[in-house]
């Protein structure tokens, strides 16, 4: 009798659903206040550079070329939000929540994103330097066609989580807990925490790519 061929994994992707917005109001010149909140609101090209916005509760609200630089976001909430080309050299968002939102094209330096909640998150383009979500919980969160320089997942726990030809020069996984984590067709240069690699996805040109990084690792000589 012939050996059964044996199945390839199921892998499942993110559960994504489009943000769909309506009947919005437009703000011109937002005067926005820590820990308030604000529904329903279109933001075209406006400022929050500098501001204290902890706390701060945003749900059905649309921003179009806002600039956050160097706004104190920690503990802020973005619900059923869309980001459009979201300015910020220095994005600090710690501890934040983010949950049904589009992030279109957005243009962060160091962002801040450590020990956050992201649950339905789409980042589609945009140019990040430094992204840290050390310690953060991912949930059904897809990041397309987007150059990082630097994205740090340390000790984050990750389920349901695509990179979608993408450029990545060092991912660091160390002590994260990942759960139909794939990154196929995406480009990295390094990879950090090699012993947390249970549950990422790969193809086989990556598998190319890990496997002399992953001999150094378990002190495996090639000769």
């Amino acid at each position: 009798m012939a050996p059964k061929a044996n199945k390839a994994p199921k892998v499942t992707p993110p559960r994504l659903s489009p943000v769909r917005l309506a009947d919005l109001r437009d703000d011109p010149s937002p005067a926005f206040q820590s820990g308030e909140r604000y529904d329903g609101v279109r933001y075209s090209r406006a400022s929050a550079d500098g501001l204290e916005l902890g706390g701060t509760d945003f749900a059905e609200c649309d921003f179009q070329g806002v600039s956050f630089n160097e706004t104190q976001l920690r503990g802020a909430s973005f619900r059923d939000c869309i980001l459009a080309e979201a300015y910020a050299p220095v994005f600090m968002a710690a501890r934040s929540t983010l949950r049904d939102v589009e992030i279109g094209n957005p243009r962060w330096g160091s962002a801040e994103l450590y020990e956050s909640g992201w649950q339905s998150v789409r980042i589609d383009g945009g140019k990040l330097d430094y992204v840290n979500l050390r310690g953060s919980k991912l949930i059904d969160v897809q990041i397309s066609d987007c150059i990082i320089n630097e994205l740090d997942l340390g000790s984050c726990a990750a389920t349901r989580v695509a990179l979608k030809n993408c450029t990545i020069g060092t991912l660091d996984v160390a002590g994260a807990r990942l759960k139909d984590f794939d990154i196929r067709g995406t480009d990295f240069r390094a990879i950090s925490g090699l012993e947390s690699l249970a549950g990422l996805v790969i193809d086989d040109y990556q598998l190319g790519l890990l496997a002399p990084l992953m001999a150094s690792h378990l002190g495996v000589i090639v000769a």
